[in-house]
């Protein structure tokens, strides 16, 4: 009996990742890491299973990036986020992303 693979849905290809990250939202404020990322997308892990609102912030602390991301599914520690933008932290930013550029600082951004 041949054991099959599932049939891999997604559209773009994944690259693996193990970038330290912080997601921003408000009232929410919480280390993760990008397990994977793809053109279109981000898998991220948190330490624990915590409620992640439909709209967040996703900060690449290494990059210096914001990256803006819908939810798009959760299952355990591990989260979906579908991508929306992003933008450099360094020098000025935006209103919208100042509590993403703050959390950047507070975790070592320069």
């Amino acid at each position: 009996m041949a054991l099959t693979r599932p049939i891999d849905r997604r559209l773009q290809p994944r690259s693996p990742s193990n970038a330290r990250a912080i997601l921003v939202a408000p009232g929410l404020e919480i280390a993760c890491v990008v397990t994977d990322t793809s053109a279109g997308g981000l898998k991220i892990r948190t330490e624990r299973q915590t409620a992640l609102p439909p709209r967040l912030t996703v900060v690449d602390v290494a990059a210096g990036l914001a990256i803006e991301a819908d939810l798009a599914w959760r299952k355990g520690v591990d989260a979906g986020l579908t991508l929306k933008g992003q933008a450099p932290l360094r020098g000025l930013v935006p209103s919208r992303l100042l509590p993403a550029r703050e959390a950047w600082v507070r975790a070592g951004g320069r």
